[in-house]
């Protein structure tokens, strides 16, 4: 007995450290929010102090997602819908009573999820979706960058942007459009649900938009495959998108934090 539990210690510390080896750390500080430049939902540009944090190096997989779904299946104890297997533009199939991603999919960024699925994917590994402003914060560093990678022009090196309908890429393929931080994919290829609701600036992290009880239409950010270049910014929240959070959608995805 007790070698076994220190067998099963061994596997949990060694899945703990894989999973700290895909997320990069974001120091504590403050940094802008928004910007004075741009849309009427970006502004205005001000300064919010956010706490330590890590977040995924990546967004979720389409092959990660359908691990959670053999363990949780499609709804949850509340009944919230978790994911839209039903729909044409998912990546994951039932085959022979298991998910699984569809082949040369397996490293793209899942999409299909309602909110409630990225929410609980992310607590099903011991996480939670990250706040709209330690998104931002990740992707934008302290230097207000336009891009994650700094002001110069995005191209296809750097993000996965201006392409056809569920035209998506694999999560680690444009290398070049790391963030300060070293993380990929913030610009292009899926948005990513955050756990604010979407509430005008200035962002505040006590005034009721961190309330993890699915109902209000959430932030989104970073732009996808069919997004055009002025929407891939590290400001823009989607205010154009298509996003009712009981639904999935052919171009949100997610990523986790802690």
């Amino acid at each position: 007995m007790k070698a076994l539990c220190v067998a099963l210690l061994a596997v949990a510390f060694a899945a703990a450290g894989s999973a700290v080896a895909d997320m990069v750390s974001v120091p504590a500080g403050p940094f802008t929010m928004g910007r004075d430049d741009g849309p009427a939902d970006e502004r205005p540009a001000h300064v919010v102090d956010v706490a330590h944090f890590a977040i995924d190096r990546m967004p979720v997989t389409n092959a990660q997602f359908a691990e959670f779904l053999n363990a949780v299946g499609l709804t949850n104890a509340s009944g919230e819908r978790l994911f839209d297997h039903d729909d044409r533009d998912a990546r994951i199939r039932r085959r022979q009573g298991k998910w699984t991603a569809d082949t040369g999919y397996e490293n793209h960024p899942v999409v299909e999820m309602p909110w409630a699925g990225a929410r609980d994917y992310c607590a099903w590994r011991g996480k939670r979706l990250p706040t709209e402003a330690e998104w931002e914060k990740a992707a934008r560093g302290n230097d207000q960058h336009r891009y994650p990678w700094g002001n110069a022009a995005p191209d296809r090196t750097r993000a996965q942007f201006g392409t056809a309908y569920n035209e998506t890429a694999p999560v680690d393929r444009a290398r070049a459009g790391a963030s300060a931080y070293g993380a990929l994919d913030m610009a292009g290829n899926a948005w990513e649900w955050v756990s604010s609701a979407y509430r005008p600036y200035p962002y505040r992290s006590d005034d009721g938009r961190e309330d993890r009880t699915a109902g209000p239409v959430r932030g989104t950010r970073g732009g996808g495959h069919d997004s055009p270049e002025e929407e891939i910014t590290t400001t823009e929240r989607g205010r154009h998108l298509s996003r009712n959070p009981a639904s999935g959608h052919h171009n949100i995805g997610f990523r986790c934090a802690k």
